[in-house]
């Protein structure tokens, strides 16, 4: 799952290295997958798709990438592409060989048997004679005693499985562990004991030495931020006051790069696998220990202003385009002057209105019309700008200081992860199932 890439497009997008990628590996489902690469200074990154691979890349060509499932399926087992599990089942046994994976004994002896059946098939005594487990790497470190249960379980307890059914049944046994899924980050608590950070499928978890200390649910994080080395977990729970959990990074890339897998994850499990495996996964007796508590503050969130608060701005401007009032107060005070339903009822109201009423009520609803017209204009004007900004900020490759210092900014890349990358995953596979009816058809 390691390629060097070639040199050819030299201002090519991430985008274009992954679909390239993707066609060579025939694969479909791409959203599980991402491609990582690691920095001179031995930090990690995830390729963005939307920007130059060169201007990503600090290091001199040719560039080392690796090819990972940066989003692990709830159900691996349940997939329906091969080439999918597949890829999923040898990023598993990957973990489990780097000690990511974390098992009893007992587990760790059958999943490397499903491994040893899927590469060699049933035991052969002709084949494999005493000890032949051993040539093959499962773990960081094993015992003689481990690869005997191993071999003991590969004799008696698989024979006639295919790979395919090997594979199959490992998967099922790993989406069990708590530590599946984990891609840890190095930390450090506020008492300065080491941890690791991870975000799984079901949630934010934190990991000292070979335990789950700390595990919240996807839909209790609030929001999450860095500042320098420090990164903030905002946390809501039914029992429990807001609470805010601090750990720091060794350095502000790590803690960057920790603060966007983050919202990244949050965004992908959020948006594409609502609901099923995260309750049934999630321990509800076990609670989150308060590290630091803090109010929640609007004025802290780095997510963005909702639109729905700039309607009044944009009421009063197509009213100042019309000619009419565009204060707060002109408002008031017009709205004060509009004689009421009971007043246009009195007889007084009647006499002074029926004087060339029909004509006085034809162009009053021509004005009307005509301002409804105009703010729909200026709207539609408004976020047609606001939409080429976007464009031009996510997809374009205009390096300039400008640009560059919106990108760059937290919100920017929160909204990003968290709000535009779902609507477009949403938007390619509502033009996959069209193109693919249309071909059926």
């Amino acid at each position: 799952m390691r390629r060097a890439a070639e040199p050819g497009k030299r201002d090519a997008k991430g985008q274009y290295l992954f679909d390239l990628l993707c066609h060579h590996l025939n694969l479909l489902e791409k959203d599980y997958f991402g491609i990582r690469f690691v920095d001179p200074d031995k930090q990690r990154h995830w390729l963005e798709f939307t920007k130059s691979v060169v201007k990503q890349m600090r290091a001199q060509p040719p560039f080392t990438m690796c090819f990972r499932v940066k989003f692990y399926p709830t159900a691996p087992a349940s997939l329906k592409s091969r080439v999918v599990r597949y890829l999923v089942f040898l990023q598993i046994k990957r973990d489990l060989y780097h000690g990511r994976l974390l098992c009893k004994t007992s587990d760790a002896a059958l999943l490397a048997a499903y491994i040893l059946q899927a590469e060699i098939g049933d035991y052969d005594p002709g084949k494999h004679p005493e000890g032949y487990s051993s040539k093959f790497q499962f773990f960081p470190k094993h015992s003689e005693k481990l690869e005997r249960k191993i071999a003991e379980i590969h004799k008696t307890e698989l024979s006639g499985q295919t790979p395919a059914t090997s594979e199959l049944n490992f998967l099922r046994k790993a989406q069990t562990l708590e530590t599946y899924g984990v891609d840890p980050h190095p930390c450090k608590d506020v008492s300065g004991n080491a941890a690791f950070l991870a975000f799984t499928p079901f949630g934010f978890v934190v990991l000292q030495g070979n335990k789950r200390v700390h595990f919240i649910k996807w839909n209790e994080v609030t929001k999450m931020k860095f500042e320098g080395k420090t990164f903030y977990l905002y946390v809501s729970q039914k029992e429990e006051k807001k609470i805010v959990l601090t750990y720091f990074a060794p350095t502000p890339e790590a803690c960057k790069h920790l603060w966007k897998c983050g919202i990244e994850n949050q965004a992908f499990y959020n948006d594409a696998l609502v609901g099923a495996g995260r309750g049934a996964r999630a321990d509800s007796s076990e609670r989150v220990a308060v590290i630091a508590d803090e109010n929640y503050s609007p004025a802290d969130s780095v997510l963005p202003t909702p639109v729905a608060e700039h309607s009044l701005e944009l009421l009063l401007l197509a009213r100042h385009l019309n000619g009419a009032p565009c204060s707060i107060e002109e408002e008031k005070e017009s709205e004060a002057s509009t004689p009421t339903a009971a007043e246009a009822e009195e007889p007084g109201a009647l006499r002074a209105l029926c004087p060339g009423a029909g004509g006085a009520q034809a162009e009053q609803v021509n004005k009307f019309v005509l301002s409804v017209l105009r703010l729909l204009l200026v709207t539609v004007g408004l976020l047609f700008v606001l939409l080429l900004l976007l464009i031009i900020l996510t997809e374009s490759d205009l390096d300039t200081a400008f640009f560059r210092d919106i990108r760059q900014t937290p919100e920017f890349e929160q909204f990003h992860y968290q709000y535009f990358c779902p609507l477009r995953r949403w938007f390619a596979c509502k033009i996959r199932s069209v193109v693919n009816l249309l071909i059926d058809t």
